[in-house]
């Protein structure tokens, strides 16, 4: 009799002590799981860790889902495994659409082995899919999502690596004066959401930094010559000329400069001037030029990782989409934190607690990758590195001294 009860003592004692520490008692799931907000992730014995992802794999935009989820998929085959249990990569196409990204986020979050999203890739399809997910308690990193309002919604589950619109004209403005010296600039835009977006964020920063901004113009979009706006510019003598648009009106504006009496002024592009048809349509003009890219700067940790994509797709990163690298890290820290919070199960299931998976994305600090530093502020805005500056020297983009 007296050691029967001994026995019972024991084995609840061994159940008590498993379950302080987080260990799942046997027959049962751990006691992280009931305690849990949304309860736990369950991988059964045999099975994978899925990380889901809505990419536009079909249409147009195809090149930027196929290009992001291959260099996701670099990142899973670096993770190697977490208790015994193998990551898997699951892309659902959504065609870069909302109604594409609503459906997939249901898709996703019925699947009880998907535990975080690296995703989504477009802002449009990202914000129809956060709902989903924050109801379903599934953390978020999205590798391009940059519409700057996402992380303004209230959702626990949100975050991204890619910096936004408003990041990079503030990193600009930044770099404009305390990087290159100058006190006296021109800020010029297409109208659009973007460029205007970019050239109003640099213009009001560039202004608290303490310089001065002595011109601020919107030029029409599809125009061959911008002379008479630059010329009316170059009466005030700016050191450099801002533009926030794409590629097509900064090749003319680059090439008009010379005759518009700001010869000696130094064009600033963004990441939408970035490309090669820059410096094959402006020449000698182009020369000195600067421009903001999602290219991140050369690192042995990026090398590595070309040269992996490159023998995995046969192209190199940066040919599909400017997110390649973005892709690889938004999977990679995912990863990292299942790795923290997962706890395998005396029943051979592997259990991720999802809201301790969500808290502890949100809570990143200081994670090493690709793209820099991945720093996680209360809202969710991960990259404190922002975006790579670049000159055109000898008719090719070089890396600027950052």
């Amino acid at each position: 009799m007296k050691k029967s009860v001994l026995f019972f003592v024991f084995v609840v004692f061994a159940m008590v002590l498993a379950s302080c520490n987080g260990a799942a008692p046997a027959g049962g799931e751990p006691e992280v799981c009931a305690s849990d907000e949304f309860g736990c992730a369950k991988i059964p014995a045999g099975q994978t860790v899925k990380i889901g992802m809505g990419a536009p794999l079909t249409g147009d935009y195809a090149s930027f889902g196929v290009d992001i989820s291959q260099g996701a998929a670099v990142a899973v085959k670096d993770a190697g495994t977490v208790e015994g249990f193998a990551f898997e990569l699951v892309a659902q196409d959504t065609q870069g659409a909302p109604e594409g990204g609503a459906a997939v986020a249901n898709k996703l979050a019925t699947d009880p082995t998907v535990v975080a999203i690296a995703g989504h890739i477009f802002s449009g399809s990202t914000e129809a899919a956060i709902p989903v997910y924050d109801k379903a308690g599934i953390p978020m990193m999205s590798p391009s999502a940059t519409n700057p309002p996402l992380t303004t919604l209230g959702s626990k589950v949100f975050n991204r690596v890619a910096f936004t619109d408003a990041v990079q004209g503030k990193f600009a403005a930044d770099y404009l004066y305390s990087k290159l010296g100058f006190r006296k600039i021109a800020v010029l835009h297409d109208g659009g959401a973007y460029g205007q977006g970019l050239a109003d964020v640099v213009r009001d920063e560039f202004t608290k930094l303490g310089g001065e901004v002595v011109g601020y113009e919107a030029v029409t979009p599809g125009e061959t010559d911008y002379t008479a706006t630059l010329s009316a510019l170059a009466a005030s003598s700016p050191e450099a000329v801002y533009f926030g648009g794409y590629v097509a009106e900064g090749v003319v504006l680059t090439n008009n400069m010379k005759q518009s009496g700001l010869e000696n002024a130094v064009f600033f592009g963004c990441d939408g001037t970035f490309g090669t048809e820059f410096v094959e349509k402006t020449g000698a003009n182009g020369e000195g030029a600067y421009a903001a890219s999602l290219i991140p700067p050369e690192s042995a940790e990026k090398a590595k990782f070309d040269a992996d994509y490159l023998a995995a797709y046969g192209v190199g990163a940066g040919t599909l989409s400017p997110y390649t690298w973005s892709g690889y890290d938004s999977a990679a820290v995912l990863m990292a934190k299942v790795k923290e919070v997962a706890v395998l199960g005396s029943d051979g299931t592997l259990y991720v607690p999802r809201g301790a998976l969500v808290a502890a994305v949100r809570g990143t600090q200081g994670f090493s990758s690709i793209t820099g530093d991945i720093t996680c502020d209360a809202v969710g805005e991960c990259n404190t590195a922002g975006p790579t500056f670049y000159i055109v020297k000898g008719g090719d983009w070089a890396q600027a001294e950052q």
